[in-house]
């Protein structure tokens, strides 16, 4: 997507030289290479939250189907893709946009953080002895997969932080925020 501008009548964040005054909010800006750490950790918490509804949703629906570790794993992926674009989506939605640019700007915000924390905590969990075949009543099933998803968390940090100081990801949504 090469137009980042916003199509709603409201657009002050579209100049990302004056964005001094957000600096006590950790936004300051959002142009190349000025990406801080805690804005990045905002970013991936929030790429966590619809990842890990999806992980668990599609896990305990797997597992009470009785389905294979494949089809469970990549009914959980899938649905962590789905949480997380619905997060983001709402969040545009909101501001007015409409749903084709909101469904757009979903997409390239958050298509790579996703993809590198699905592949940092089910890779976890592929790895970790017992991990694939505890049941849902097992402190093993919980364990590995919150332990799988901080892993995850501080993989993807630094992606993105690379991202948004690059004007990518998150920074994209950011200017519907406002």
């Amino acid at each position: 997507m090469q137009n980042h501008t916003p199509h709603t009548p409201h657009t002050p964040h579209t100049d990302h030289a004056g964005h001094g005054g957000h600096g006590s909010h950790g936004h300051s800006g959002h142009g190349a290479g000025s990406a801080s750490w805690a804005m990045a950790a905002r970013a991936t918490l929030h790429c966590l939250t619809g990842c890990a509804i999806g992980e668990i949703l599609g896990m305990v629906i797997g597992t009470a189907l009785g389905w294979g570790n494949l089809p469970t794993m990549v009914l959980a992926i899938v649905l962590a893709f789905f949480f997380g674009y619905t997060l983001t989506l709402r969040s545009i939605l909101k501001a007015g946009v409409d749903f084709r640019t909101a469904f757009r700007v979903a997409l390239a915000a958050d298509t790579l953080s996703i993809a590198v924390m699905e592949l940092i905590d089910n890779g976890v969990i592929v790895l970790w002895p017992g991990a694939m075949d505890a049941t849902l009543a097992d402190a093993l099933f919980w364990g590995a997969l919150a332990i799988s998803l901080a892993v995850a968390f501080v993989v993807t940090t630094p992606v993105n932080k690379w991202m948004i100081g690059r004007g990518k990801g998150h920074a994209v949504v950011h200017q519907y925020h406002h």
